[in-house]
């Protein structure tokens, strides 16, 4: 174990950006399938900078909350160990040794998983409901600079529940 660190190599630069590159897309991508298993009505989507935010009436389902923490952190964790530890060529040159691949990929999980963990916890300890979640949900999508788009159904809900089009909540947030 000593001297551990001296013994990492880089041996592909552009293959690391690459590399981190895809495990960010896997991992949002496993995010957007586990959304997309919920089958409830939509009210609109965001793109922004965080990735793609999907807007649905109700609130989400202890299953659902636990779910959409557990298997986009399973994805990241299988990637990094495929990626890294595995017969299949990789960017950087990782020493194979148990403890140091349980403490990359705890590391690398960890750092992809840790707010989804939290907005679990905020879910499961403080549940928000309705309006109020869909305004959180807004709101929070203002405040990352998304582009916030809605469905048809959306548009009757702001308008039903807020007496409000899409532009005067928008402004109001």
């Amino acid at each position: 174990m000593p001297g551990t660190v001296t013994n990492v190599h880089i041996t592909n630069v552009l293959g690391i950006i690459g590399f981190l590159v895809l495990w960010l897309i896997l991992f949002g991508c496993a995010h957007l399938l586990v959304t997309l298993l919920r089958n409830e009505r939509l009210i609109g989507w965001a793109i922004g900078p965080l990735g793609l935010t999907i807007l649905f009436m109700r609130e989400p389902s202890t299953l659902y909350i636990l779910l959409d923490a557990i298997i986009p952190a399973i994805v990241s964790g299988c990637f990094l160990y495929l990626g890294l530890f595995t017969a299949f060529p990789s960017p950087i040159f990782i020493p194979h040794h148990p403890l140091i691949e349980i403490v990359v990929i705890a590391c690398g999980v960890f750092i992809t998983s840790f707010a989804d963990c939290m907005n679990a916890l905020r879910d499961l300890r403080y549940p928000l409901w309705g309006e109020a979640r869909v305004l959180r949900s807004i709101q929070f999508l203002r405040a990352s600079w998304a582009s916030i788009h809605f469905t048809r159904f959306g548009l009757s809900y702001l308008q039903d529940h807020f007496d409000s089009n899409p532009r005067d909540l928008l402004q109001a947030l």
